[in-house]
């Protein structure tokens, strides 16, 4: 698992509709639900006549921990869901997800930023469970 500044990431051996499936359902492991999806290589196609690799952008949503952080910070919103893109790339496809942590730091609230914490254990979970160590076989 790679965790840049700003997200959580893996290589996943497959192809891009395998890695959409497995994504999803480990979200769901870990009580997440896919609240939207942006194909983006369609969008791009339809709106701009621009070919694009397979890009999907899943907005997670954990109901119980959304709650929370919107009982916390009202305004919290603008930053939800958190983004998990799947995408094609040369060495295989992609699997990235927000780094929670990085982006609540925007805002000033302690007891957020433990929340934040939370979501970022979910979703560190999540991306391990797609890591090659762990392919199904």
């Amino acid at each position: 698992m790679l965790t840049m500044s700003y997200y959580l990431s893996t290589q996943m051996a497959g192809t891009f509709e395998n890695a959409l499936k497995r994504t999803r359902a480990a979200l769901q492991i870990e009580g997440f639900g896919v609240v939207s999806e942006i194909d983006i290589q369609r969008t791009l196609k339809e709106k701009i006549g621009v070919e694009f690799r397979p890009y999907m952008i899943l907005g997670a949503c954990n109901p119980a921990l959304a709650h929370e952080a919107l009982t916390l910070e009202e305004k919290v919103g603008t930053m939800l869901p958190c983004n998990v893109v799947i995408q094609e790339t040369a060495a295989g496809v992609e699997v990235a997800a927000v780094d929670p942590v990085s982006s609540m730091q925007a805002i000033a609230n302690a007891d957020l930023l433990e929340k934040a914490n939370d979501v970022a254990g979910k979703l560190r979970r999540v991306i391990a469970q797609l890591a090659p160590s762990n392919v199904q076989r």
